[in-house]
């Protein structure tokens, strides 16, 4: 057992899958930034507001994440190197339109939606209350985003 009173097996595991989710986040966290940088044309204003509330929205999750991993007893990963090579979500360069930005968004979130409900089960099974519960919150409130962004689009 760990310091939190968990199976040592177990919380490596949720710990490497959080690693894994923490890696999306960041990536996902700077395509979002790149977005709200270099977003042009028609609703300017109110998607460059919207991807500003999106990536503070990002980073206080991947605050989060870490500090869960931690609480498991393992490490973060904490290089951009690491990142990449454990995320699932690709960086993008250069995405300007608002729709593509949008569409990218969509698809990080399909992506980090999933990882989340599997770290769900994973979690439930080894009686893991703190990851279960961040996972509900996440996956609560992203259903939510990606409806909201999903009506935007049309």
């Amino acid at each position: 057992m760990n310091k939190i009173g968990l199976n040592l097996e177990k919380a490596k595991l949720i710990s490497n899958k959080l690693n894994g989710l923490l890696s999306d986040y960041q990536i996902f966290y700077q395509n979002v930034r790149g977005f709200h940088w270099n977003v042009r044309g028609e609703k300017f204003f109110e998607l460059h507001l919207k991807f500003e509330e999106l990536y503070n929205n990002l980073q206080v999750k991947i605050d989060e994440l870490a500090e869960r991993i931690l609480t498991l007893g393992e490490t973060p990963l904490h290089s951009f190197n690491a990142y990449l090579q454990n995320s699932t979500i690709k960086p993008v360069q250069d995405m300007k339109q608002g729709k593509e930005c949008m569409k990218n968004v969509l698809d990080s979130f399909e992506q980090v939606i999933i990882k989340q409900r599997e770290l769900l089960q994973i979690a439930s099974e080894a009686n893991d209350e703190g990851t279960n519960a961040l996972m509900s919150d996440y996956i609560r409130e992203q259903e939510k985003l990606v409806w909201m962004y999903s009506a935007f689009l049309g």
